[in-house]
């Protein structure tokens, strides 16, 4: 920092400023610690909010307290408010009077001389002034509050659109899931007098349809989306409140009557000149009143806006749990559809199997007797089954003896392998789960 520069902290919990001259390149938690120091607030629960309703960041130096440009003393306001607190207990005592001020308010009846009553006028005037400053500042910090509300609701808003695209998408990946597996267990158990069985593939379906059952509690977020939907409500009707604009109109034409009272008393000649405070006095005292009932409406607001703000923060961390939930479910459900599809394909791989081996296996190895010969034998008229080799009678060359042998061998060997593979998919047929 090639300049000494000072922040001005408004304490929202006792309405009084406090300032700090930052050191250069001062971290964030320094300034905390002197701020806990001064005001008792801890650092765990300072919350630091810029006039936008920016949060200051820690990972940043103290300077960006500091906005660029001269804009008076109060240009660099920083609102603290305690994070342990949603309930402020406002109106606070109004600032002092000056003894001077103080004397013709205890007595503004007293005739005074018109010079030394120009001094008394002009402090008098300059209370004034200040009780509607106090409160603007105050209305600033209300206002920073309401737009940090507003962050957070947006925040808010954001991750319930996330959890209820989610559940709206796990709920439609349900209904399918329980639309498919109801039809293939139906068609399972049309074909199992005829087809493939296995209790254990049966059982686990079952078990599918009742975990995805349990998997639709993920998607039940109605009671979450009804506390969102009431809370959005009532920031709304927040907004909408009059006590959310500036109040300060009263004072505001107090201070100018103030004024031009002083402007008529400085015409008037000081030389043997007195006067009473009457007028000033009940400017005064209405200013006071203004105030106190303003400032009242205002700490009533602002506990309001900070109790919703508490409520955005206690929901965040349920809706993190309920989108995690949904994330699992509908993990859990394609995983399901994933495994029953694999099982429908083995299922189908066995059955196209068996139905190949049916029409390649002669029955007469099953320990029938009258079994008709395989498709590849020769017919003979009377019906009996030639013997394979009957054939050679026939042969007039050496080679057609020879490819006949070969033909033989082949058809051994092709019924060896169906025999094997046969008995390895009814095997595997019986341990599907």
């Amino acid at each position: 920092l090639l300049f000494p520069q000072i922040v001005h902290i408004l304490n929202m919990t006792s309405a009084k400023i406090v300032s700090f001259l930052l050191h250069p390149e001062e971290s964030l938690h320094s300034l905390q610690i002197r701020i806990e120091l001064e005001t008792g607030i801890s650092t765990g629960n300072q919350e630091l909010l810029l006039e936008t309703g920016i949060c200051l960041d820690p990972r940043k130096p103290a300077s960006q307290c500091v906005i660029d440009g001269v804009r008076g003393w109060d240009s660099y306001m920083v609102y603290l408010f305690d994070k342990s607190k949603t309930v402020y207990d406002g109106p606070f005592a109004s600032r002092s009077l000056s003894d001077c001020v103080n004397y013709v308010v205890q007595d503004s009846k007293i005739q005074l001389p018109i010079s030394q009553l120009r001094k008394v006028w002009a402090e008098a005037v300059h209370y004034v002034i200040g009780l509607k400053e106090d409160y603007s500042r105050l209305f600033q910090g209300q206002r920073a509050a309401m737009l940090s509300l507003l962050r957070y609701n947006a925040n808010l808003i954001k991750m319930k659109n996330n959890m209820v695209s989610a559940s709206q998408q796990l709920k439609a990946k349900l209904d399918f899931f329980h639309q498919s597996i109801r039809l293939d267990l139906e068609r399972y158990i049309d074909q199992m007098a005829y087809g493939i069985s296995s209790e254990k593939m049966l059982k686990a379906w079952k078990e599918m349809e009742e975990k995805a059952s349990q998997c639709a509690q993920a998607e039940d977020i109605g009671c979450l989306d009804e506390q969102i939907m009431a809370l959005h409500t009532e920031i709304v009707e927040l907004q909408k409140s009059p006590y959310a604009r500036r109040q300060g109109e009263v004072m505001e034409s107090l201070e100018l009557r103030a004024i031009d009272l002083y402007k008529q008393l400085k015409t008037r000649s000081p030389d043997h000149a007195y006067s009473d405070s009457m007028d000033m006095v009940k400017i005064i005292v209405q200013t006071v009143q203004s105030q106190d009932r303003v400032l009242k409406e205002l700490f009533g607001h602002l506990s309001k806006l900070l109790g919703c703000k508490q409520k955005i923060i206690d929901l965040l961390p349920k809706i993190e749990v309920a989108l995690n939930d949904i994330k699992e479910a509908d993990n859990s459900v394609m995983q399901m559809q994933g495994k029953r599809q694999r099982e429908i394909w083995h299922l189908l791989k066995i059955a196209c199997t068996q139905s190949s081996s049916r029409s390649l296996i002669t029955p007469s190895l099953e320990g029938t007797a009258s079994t008709p010969a395989p498709p590849w034998l020769p017919q003979c008229s009377s019906g009996n089954v030639p013997h394979p080799l009957a054939s050679m009678a026939a042969l007039e060359d050496g080679e057609n003896f020879v490819q006949v042998i070969e033909e033989n061998l082949n058809y051994l060997e092709l019924f060896s392998s169906i025999l094997q593979e046969v008995r390895q998919e009814q095997n595997s047929s019986m341990m599907v789960s």
